[in-house]
């Protein structure tokens, strides 16, 4: 798959600004060169003029993995056997990654590429952080959060000479920010937006891909659930956040950008998902959004900043 060649990207339904790629899934357990129990979600990142995606996996015996996927020279992602980062056995980590690791958000910043990941063990999610320059190697730099924090996303940029990172704790079920000068001592923990009641968002959020900065403010792309009767619904929506003060909205969208309506987000482990933790922005605007389908394969939308900001800003009027 080639992101860059934008007509193979159909707008296939009228309610959302995501044009899906025509060949969805991206990558599927079929794709794999190796046998596993599923696929999930995937980050992305920029790397040498490609695109790079780090994919979670979970293998047969039940244990994540985050493994390491590059396009081929025909433009179609093959992922390497060999996971990138899996579950440490130092002692350290050991009882905090015996289930797995998950969910890689990467981030560049001073000249590292930075990957914030869910680790799975005896005492629930805690977040972690690596650090690689190459894609080569990785180096575990720490475990940084309290039990059961998940969903954390570095900002590319200090704020305020401050690193920062967004997260969603447990209890509340919003997306808060917490800061550090060492990015191995966090707190100052602060409330930035929670579900809103009767909305699609209604029942839990939490970040998707890592912040973007734009022009107008901090871009995040996050996940909200709405509860239904025949189960929970995961859709994408958006918001962007003062550059300076992030815990200022400055526009958040009424309307999701991207909502599970295609057989492959809609049917699968866990159905009814589309769960973003990658996106990618080039030179002319677009950004590729790699995200999660029904916890069974990866698959890739694009659309413009600019749809995007229009989207937050006008699908407030008449409510």
């Amino acid at each position: 798959m080639v992101v860059t060649r934008r007509n193979r990207f159909v707008k296939r339904h009228n309610h959302d600004i995501v044009y899906r790629w025509e060949g969805n899934p991206l990558i599927s357990i079929c794709d794999l060169p190796f046998k596993c129990s599923d696929i999930h979600n995937a980050g992305a990142v920029s790397f040498r003029d490609e695109t790079l995606l780090l994919v979670t996996i979970e293998h047969l015996a039940g244990q994540r993995s985050i493994h390491l996927s590059r396009p081929d020279k025909d433009g179609y992602y093959q992922v390497d056997s060999d996971p990138f980062l899996g579950p440490s056995t130092e002692s350290k980590y050991k009882q905090h990654e015996s289930h797995g690791v998950l969910d890689a958000r990467v981030t560049f910043l001073d000249g590292i590429y930075y990957i914030m990941y869910n680790s799975l063990g005896h005492h629930g999610f805690r977040l972690a952080l690596a650090r690689t320059e190459d894609f080569k190697s990785v180096e575990r730099m720490g475990l940084i959060s309290e039990p059961d924090t998940k969903a954390g996303a570095l900002f590319p940029a200090k704020i305020k000479g401050r690193y920062a990172r967004l997260e969603r704790p447990c209890h509340g079920n919003s997306i808060w920010i917490t800061y550090s000068d060492d990015l191995v001592y966090w707190g100052g923990s602060e409330l930035v937006i929670s579900p809103r009641e009767e909305f699609w968002d209604a029942n839990r959020i939490g970040v998707g891909a890592p912040p973007i900065e734009l022009e107008q403010g901090w871009l995040v792309l996050y996940y909200g659930v709405k509860t239904t009767s025949a189960g929970p619904i995961y859709r994408i929506g958006t918001v962007i956040l003062d550059k300076q003060e992030p815990t200022v909205v400055m526009e958040r969208a009424n309307i999701p950008i991207l909502s599970p309506r295609e057989n492959y987000e809609r049917i699968g482990d866990v159905p009814n998902v589309v769960f973003p933790t990658g996106a990618v922005i080039d030179s002319d605007g677009y950004l590729d959004i790699f995200y999660g389908a029904s916890d069974s394969c990866i698959c890739v939308g694009t659309t413009t900043v600019e749809e995007i900001i229009k989207n937050c800003v006008e699908s407030k009027k008449g409510y």
